[in-house]
């Protein structure tokens, strides 16, 4: 995990107390997926010249609201990290309320622009594009929270997901111009495109998964 420009005693307090709890979450959602996010949250906010501590905090309590409801997990996730009266060592009030509302704006879905800079850092670093990357999640998550579906329900509930929130049409905002997932969503949504490419590679990742469980 690249946090080296981080402070070193925040990154024990953090890779001690926070980082274990997201071994409970679906794959989708686990240890890999927040260790990218905080790897991407810290080049990002290097690159832009934005404070490390913060975008590397933010990313590490990004998807603890995941403990709950899925559907306000970006809520839940910014009530935690206000609340965590241990932040104080590093941060002030105002840093931890700019914190608490980049978590609130991270997901995807949400109808407004983040209101800072490192709502805008989380929510692309959170953002992993990588066509295979955002296919396999789908897929994951699919047997994780549908586990009763067959292969075929799966098929539609992955095209459904995949195109409400990936194609041209779909929901996921990009915030910082120029970035690299600007390129990788061109790539996903080509695959998009072709109903058959898509059928294939999710044929192909759906038998990986399953032989798996």
């Amino acid at each position: 995990m690249v946090t080296k420009t981080a402070s070193l005693d925040l990154v024990e307090f953090i890779e001690t107390n926070i980082l274990p709890q997201y071994a409970g979450f679906d794959k989708a959602h686990g240890l890999a997926h927040v260790s990218s996010v905080i790897k991407r949250s810290v080049e990002l906010a290097s690159g832009i010249g934005a404070d490390i501590n913060m975008a590397y905090t933010i990313a590490a309590y990004h998807d603890l609201g995941m403990a709950g409801p899925r559907a306000i997990h970006h809520i839940t996730g910014g009530r935690i990290l206000a609340r965590d009266a241990r932040l104080k060592r590093w941060f002030t009030t105002d840093q931890i309320n700019v914190m608490k509302e980049a978590v609130e704006d991270h997901r995807a879905s949400a109808s407004h622009a983040p209101r800072s800079v490192y709502g805008k850092i989380v929510a692309e670093a959170d953002r992993d594009l990588s066509p295979q990357t955002v296919l396999r999640r789908a897929v994951q998550f699919g047997l994780s929270h549908y586990p009763e579906l067959g292969e075929e329900k799966q098929w539609l509930r992955f095209q459904k997901h995949i195109d409400e929130k990936y194609s041209p049409h779909g929901y996921i905002k990009l915030w910082i111009p120029g970035s690299e997932n600007e390129r990788k969503l061109k790539e996903l949504r080509s695959y998009i495109s072709d109903t058959a490419l898509l059928r294939e590679m999710f044929d192909t990742i759906y038998k990986e998964e399953t032989a798996e469980t």
